[in-house]
């Protein structure tokens, strides 16, 4: 039996530094990635620092890896997000766990993330956490060049090379996401180190 990777990332957009930790996942494990989701009544939540939709996030994962790797909705928070909170303490928080991993077919499994805070997190909820580093190219990074692109209106593709090719024919193709983002305020919250938009919280 083999064993699974699970990778949960937030992949606003999907970078080389993504790219790269699941090609190397794949290597040794079958990969499941799990891009974030915040739900109201159904509908996604997107905010500027979650601009892209589930869909269009699967889209760039699976426009590089096809069916190699599972992409799966099942990391979703559902409003009112204040439930999660705090971690290991809410019951909330451990329902999300067992979503998690609802779809994994392999009984062991790993999860990744370069994050040292996120990591003891992993190791608290039992995900099985490998040791890593986090990659020098960051989304948030990305992200703020996409919108200052379209804020300017400039030709200037700074964030280019900075993600798969066929992510960039995505994220063209849905330029219009980026231009509304990048006219907007941030509208989420920060609680106990992690990121939740302001609808839907309370």
């Amino acid at each position: 039996m083999s064993t699974a990777a699970i990778y949960l990332a937030h992949l606003n957009p999907m970078t080389r530094a993504h790219e790269s930790i699941i090609s190397k996942l794949m290597q040794d494990y079958s990969v499941y990635v799990f891009p974030v989701r915040f739900v109201k009544d159904e509908r996604e939540i997107n905010t500027k620092s979650f601009p892209f939709s589930y869909e269009l996030r699967k889209s760039m994962v699976e426009s590089v890896f096809g069916d190699s790797v599972t992409v799966l909705p099942n990391y979703t928070f559902y409003a009112p997000f204040v439930k999660y909170m705090p971690p290991l303490l809410s019951s909330r928080s451990w329902e999300l766990r067992k979503q998690i991993i609802a779809q994994v077919k392999e009984e062991k499994f790993v999860s990744y993330t370069g994050d040292k805070a996120e990591r003891l997190m992993l190791k608290a909820y039992r995900l099985n956490p490998l040791k890593a580093d986090r990659l020098e190219i960051s989304a948030s990074s990305v992200k703020e060049e996409l919108y200052v692109q379209a804020f300017n209106g400039s030709d200037d593709e700074a964030w280019r090379d900075k993600v798969p090719e066929r992510v960039v024919g995505i994220i063209k193709k849905n330029w219009a996401v980026v231009e509304k983002f990048a006219r907007m305020e941030d509208d989420t919250t920060r609680v106990m180190g992690m990121k939740f938009p302001k609808e839907g919280y309370k």
